[in-house]
């Protein structure tokens, strides 16, 4: 999963990328730098613990979330002509946007908006991203229409289709319809995949608080939930700066800040993979073996052929079926002979749907 981070200058998109990643990536002047920062979340999981520990295994591969900190944005940012060139790129590779709004007050750091007020920089930058996919829409009608004055009888159908199908996209945006939410058929959807607009991924959208503002990040929480839930955007609020601090301790002297601090539930680290999960759709399932324990993510609702695929394009193209167990069941039974005495572990086919948590061994010959 790669996941882009991008917000108004001074928002803290950086420093929300250093605690996301654990990252020391500088946070002062880095607008003018021309490349990405790119770091790698691995996702906590307490299952992941228990199955390394019942294999005995020496290797351990947790699940990742790649964060791509995009580079400084141009002078046009936020005007509705902004995202364009290598910001829209770097963008249109990834599978989900973070967009961090600032929600802090501080002097030192020049706030060019005039303003701190989160939701409403939030609200804009979803419409930067559609004024984005509407410019990517006109130029292809246009070269569309152009393609007619050559085209031959037999292409002219074609061509009609996809004009029709590109304008309805563009009226419906125009009505702040996210491409992701537009009601479009399965052929449909498949034909714009190239297009990879902005508006039809999905959305974490990101509150940067200070630490005044701590004690109001749960209000802000169900402010931007109520706000943001009918766009399809999944929300959060955290103090960026303080996570960041946090995620240059190690494990246990975070623990320890955070207990003096009475700073309860998640890590800004463990919430934002959460949160990024939630948005993708995504579970997990392992492979578990005396040599490793790997966790992998898929998309809610894959077949068994699908995670195969995950694990190695060998396998998915082989298959010949798969052994499978419910964590739980597994925990329960202890070994795999136990599961398979008490008919725990199962043989399904490439149809089986994946239950998160799932322990599979994919049986196979190329």
């Amino acid at each position: 999963m790669q996941v882009g981070i991008l917000g108004f200058p001074q928002s803290g998109k950086t420093t929300i990328f250093n605690a996301a990643t654990r990252g020391t990536a500088a946070v002062s002047a880095y607008s003018s730098q021309n490349k990405p920062n790119i770091g790698v979340a691995k996702m906590r999981d307490p299952r992941l613990d228990t199955l390394t520990q019942m294999h005995k295994a020496p290797k351990v591969v947790p699940a990742e979330v790649v964060y791509v900190d995009m580079p400084g944005a141009p002078d046009e940012f936020g005007k509705s002509a902004g995202i364009v060139g290598e910001l829209l790129s770097h963008l249109q590779r990834s599978d989900a946007l973070m967009i961090v709004a600032r929600g802090f007050e501080d002097p030192s750091v020049v706030n060019e908006r005039n303003r701190i007020d989160a939701v409403r920089d939030i609200d804009e930058m979803l419409s930067e991203l559609a004024f984005a996919d509407l410019a990517v829409l006109e130029r292809r009608v246009q070269r569309v229409k152009d393609s007619f004055k050559g085209a031959k009888q037999t292409e002219r159908a074609g061509l009609e289709k996809e004009q029709a199908l590109l304008e309805k996209m563009q009226k419906e945006l125009e009505n702040e319809t996210h491409i992701r939410h537009q009601q479009l058929t399965p052929e449909e959807r498949k034909f714009i995949v190239g297009y990879k607009f902005l508006t039809d991924k999905p959305i974490i959208a990101i509150a940067n608080v200070g630490e005044e503002g701590i004690s109001k990040v749960d209000a802000l929480d169900e402010e931007m939930a109520a706000r943001f839930a009918a766009q399809g955007v999944t929300t959060g609020a955290l103090c960026g700066k303080l996570e960041m601090e946090l995620a240059q301790m190690s494990p246990e002297e975070e623990t320890e800040f955070r207990a003096e601090m009475a700073l309860k539930g998640e890590s800004g680290l463990d919430r934002m993979v959460r949160l990024c999960y939630e948005a993708l759709g995504q579970m997990t399932f392992f492979t578990a073996g005396p040599k490793e324990v790997h966790a992998w993510t898929v998309a809610k609702g894959s077949d068994a052929l699908a995670a195969a695929g995950r694990i190695h394009s060998d396998l998915q193209r082989g298959f010949i079926r798969a052994e499978v167990m419910g964590y739980e069941d597994f925990v329960e039974c202890g070994t795999e002979v136990e599961a398979k005495k008490r008919g725990k572990l199962r043989q399904e086919g490439k149809t089986y749907v994946m239950q998160d948590g799932d322990i599979i061994n994919v049986l196979f010959n190329v």
